[in-house]
């Protein structure tokens, strides 16, 4: 035994063991590294991932200003990045579709719909002049080997521009990721001059190729951790079909109306067909199913499908060879730094080149004028003799030069062709000196005003290339859409109230309601308990159950009327209540104490907040002397569900029955327009409109000389660029418009009465024509204008009494001639009126924007 252990400690192998372990942990830093660095983020001072930046640089090669085919440029790159054609090809695809640094030529795919490029021998690809202005010196570009070390590759490209922020840039690495959102391409220089001069900016996404709108409230200046929503636009062609008109960025037309497809296969929408339309515009037309809400399905749309869709920004970049997390801003500072210092070093450059070609001129000039070079025609013993002369006469003039003569400058003067004597010009030669001098003095001017000139670069950069970049992704305030009120009612609710079970399987017990799979269920017991569960199959949620119903989150409007009795003190209590708020499948007790013996002696629901008259009758054997008598719900004040409530008796109810109906106890529900997302609320958000119950009704007026008619529903849609004013419709007021008459040249004015009824439907009321619109309208029953007529900096003004000037007509009248073409503006003096009986609260009715 001792023999082995002695072997195997002289067995020199067991010295060279390599752990696993330890070499996993090498091995597995050395790829992320790599992969991190130079495969999948981009580089922060010139925006590029590895295999972009060698793209660039083979076709700057081969540029001759002439297209080449994308299978040569594929070719060249591979000489600088080791990993084969095809990531070269999905990357210069890339490059070309973002339309920026790459001119193209070919079918290219196209992003909005998932078309793929053709191949890369039928495309063909050149930098563009742009491209060629902003990203190109070999003089201020540090070089590295390429990895066989046979040529030299650029490290870093010289980038002159915020090409990150631009393109956007996404990928996967090991252990991180990273997402860039594009930006504007005249905003990114706006905001560049911005900070250069010191002053704020704000950068927010745009999506040159796919459009739409955005949200960017909670974006945090691309912050990980912050998001964007991207929204397609969706119009309105009439009450049966909904046209898309654009794809949320990272979406397809197929994705899209696949997303639609199966949000209807799932009862979330209902949508009788989806068609394709798209040509060079986007265009997907989505059919409705009879007796369907347009503005409901619009939002369906965006709650269920790809209409909408949330981005998550990530701006990992490369900084001094680490992974850095930035903010946008950062980035542009970054950029903006970058290519100031790019820009003095371009400066200096020049300056070193004027400074020798001043002293080269001057020697020259030197060299003729002071007849040195005669020099060359003594007879000198050799070479070096004759530039040792040559350099002794120049003596007497050293002191003119700003630096000391070398030995090759005198062997360039003697390289001169003897004509360069017969032909000299000396005056010439004074020009391009004070040439030259003015040249030096501009570009130390410029490297002390480093700012000014970067800013002026930029400028430059602007005037030139800017023209038709101009921002095309919407930016807007998104509203939230619960998608409880805009899902379908796609199921049908039942209960067993004996047994105590809920759901959709219950098809021979009692029907409830038509429901979503989103929605929540209320349920009411008599033993005095309240829980809220989701939409199921099947659920047992106790018995004797005395109301079923689906569930409203924050809805303040219904009300339940209850009266219980108090197992412990036999006492019984009234009580009106609100749920607003609960959490789901929690038990909770109404009767407050929650004694077993309590339960519930009576209980309604009333939608409007109803206050009803019930009959009371006590135990005939109690020692009460009216054991008969009314209870009116109205005096009960509506309080929180925990209220013990209000006490009724203090002996043995034996039933109570329903006597009569009552009014509702609440006041109209009050009801505010938010201008910025187009919709109703009563978050009193945007303008007060009015306070609504029963058959109210809202009038609208649109900028193109339209009024239209709606219900209160919250669900509704109102676009605001759209919207001129919006007010609680009254019959009794008189609409005052001015509109302009392009085929007259004039703008009239009308007065009117609603006389139509019809809801949801559009009646133009304007003179129908190409170029007619309208400019105010207005309910206010003195309505006074400001006219502002002749040349818009000096205009005459005149007050016009619209109510003395005009007289009420129908509304499909003409009007009456207000002023002609010259009209600069009108403002409405009249000023807000008091409120009207009907309006007791003193609540503005209606609002111009």
């Amino acid at each position: 035994m001792s023999d082995i252990q002695d072997n195997l400690q002289n067995d020199e192998s067991l010295h060279n063991i390599i752990h696993v372990g330890g070499m996993y942990e090498n091995w597995f830093l050395d790829y992320a590294s790599y992969v991190i660095l130079e495969r999948a983020v981009p580089s922060v001072e010139d925006g590029l991932k590895p295999v972009q930046r060698r793209i660039f640089h083979a076709m700057k090669e081969m540029d001759d200003g002439r297209f080449n085919k994308v299978a040569n440029i594929i070719g060249q790159t591979m000489q600088y990045h080791p990993h084969g054609d095809a990531s070269i090809s999905d990357a210069i695809v890339n490059l070309g579709q973002k339309d920026l640094m790459i001119e193209t030529q070919g079918n290219w795919g196209d992003v909005r719909t998932g078309d793929e490029a053709a191949a890369a021998r039928y495309i063909e690809a050149r930098l563009s002049k742009f491209a060629l202005d902003i990203a190109f010196n070999p003089k201020t570009t540090t070089w590295q080997l390429s990895y066989d070390g046979r040529k030299n590759e650029p490290l870093t490209l010289p980038m002159k521009f915020p090409l990150l922020l631009a393109q956007g840039a996404e990928g996967i690495a090991v252990g991180l990721s990273t997402k860039i959102l594009p930006h504007n391409f005249c905003e990114l220089i706006e905001a560049s001059i911005k900070y250069l001069r010191g002053r704020k900016f704000e950068l927010f996404p745009d999506f040159s190729s796919t459009r739409g709108m955005i949200d960017v409230a909670a974006y945090n200046d691309g912050k990980r951790g912050g998001k964007v929503r991207v929204r397609a636009h969706i119009e309105e062609k009439d009450k049966k079909t909904l046209l898309i008109k654009d794809v949320p960025y990272g979406v397809t037309t197929t994705q899209l109306m696949e997303s639609i497809v199966k949000a209807n296969d799932s009862g979330k929408i209902k949508v009788k067909k989806v068609v394709d339309n798209t040509a060079k515009d986007v265009e997907i037309e989505v059919q409705l199913a009879p007796g369907i809400s347009p503005d409901i399905t619009i939002d369906a749309l965006y709650a269920f499908t790809d209409c909408e869709v949330s981005i998550s920004p990530n701006a990992c970049v490369i900084v001094d060879d680490r992974p850095q997390f930035l903010t946008v801003s950062d980035l542009l500072k970054h950029s903006a730094d970058f290519t100031r210092e790019l820009l003095k070093k371009e400066l200096e450059l020049k300056l070193a080149e004027l400074e020798d070609k001043w002293h080269y001129t001057s020697l020259e000039k030197i060299f003729f004028e002071k007849q040195i070079y005669k020099e060359l025609e003594q007879k000198h013993k050799d070479w070096e003799t004759v530039l040792q002369a040559i350099d002794k006469g120049f003596n007497p003039y050293k002191k003119q030069l700003k630096r000391a003569i070398t030995r090759e400058d005198i062997v360039k003067l003697t390289e001169k062709p003897v004509r360069r004597i017969y032909r000299l010009d000396i005056n010439e030669l004074n020009e391009q000196i004070k040439g030259i001098e003015a040249d030096i003095k501009q570009v130390k001017y410029d490297l002390d005003h480093l700012v000014d000139f970067t800013v002026a670069y930029y400028e430059n950069l602007l005037k030139k290339y800017g023209k038709g970049r101009e921002r095309v992704t919407e930016i807007k305030t998104f509203d939230t859409i619960q998608v409880q009120q805009v899902a379908i009612a796609n199921t049908k609710i039942y209960v067993n109230r004996a047994d105590g079970f809920i759901g959709t399987s219950l098809k021979k017990d009692e029907f409830i309601a038509d429901c979503s799979d989103l929605d929540n269920i209320i349920v009411f017991r008599k033993d005095g308990k309240m829980l809220v569960t989701k939409v199921a199959d099947k659920t047992f949620v106790g018995k004797d159950i005395i109301h079923v119903d689906i569930f409203r989150k924050n809805d303040e409007r219904t009300t339940y009327n209850m009266i219980y009795v108090d197992g412990k003190t036999g006492i019984s209590y009234a009580k009106r209540f609100n749920v607003t708020g609960i959490t789901r499948d929690k038990e909770y007790d109404l009767t407050v104490k929650g004694d077993k013996n309590s339960k519930v002696h009576y209980f309604t629901a009333n939608a409007n907040g109803e206050a009803e008259v019930v009959t009371i009758k006590l135990s005939p054997n109690c020692a009460a002397r009216n054991k008969e008598f009314d209870m009116y719900f109205e005096t009960i004040a509506i309080k929180g569900r925990n209220s013990q409530g209000n006490q009724v008796t203090k002996y043995p109810i034996r039933s109570v029955k329903f006597k009569e109906a009552g009014a509702s106890t609440l006041a109209g529900q009050k009801i505010w327009y938010d201008d910025k997302v187009g919709r109703l609320n009563t978050e009193e958000r945007g303008v007060y409109i009015g306070s609504f119950e029963g058959e109210d009704k809202i009038f609208v007026v649109f900028k193109n000389g339209s009024y239209e008619l709606t219900n209160y529903e919250l669900t509704n849609r109102y676009e605001p660029d759209d919207v001129i004013y919006i007010e609680k419709f009254n019959p009794e007021k008189i609409v005052t418009a001015i509109y302009y008459d392009a085929d007259k040249k004039q703008f009239n004015a009308k007065r009117f009465k609603i006389e139509t009824q019809t809801l949801n439907n559009k009646f133009v009321f304007i003179k129908e024509g190409q170029g007619n619109y309208l400019e105010l309208a207005t309910t206010h029953s003195d309505p006074v204008v400001l006219l502002r007529t002749g040349k818009k900096r000096n205009p005459d003004e005149e007050e016009v009494n619209l109510n003395e000037f005009v007289e009420v007509t129908g509304w499909k009248t003409v009007g009456t001639r207000i002023a002609g073409d010259d009209l600069v503006s009108v403002e409405l003096l009249s000023e807000d009126e008091d409120p009207s009986p009907e309006d007791e609260e003193g609540n503005v009715q209606g609002e111009l924007f």
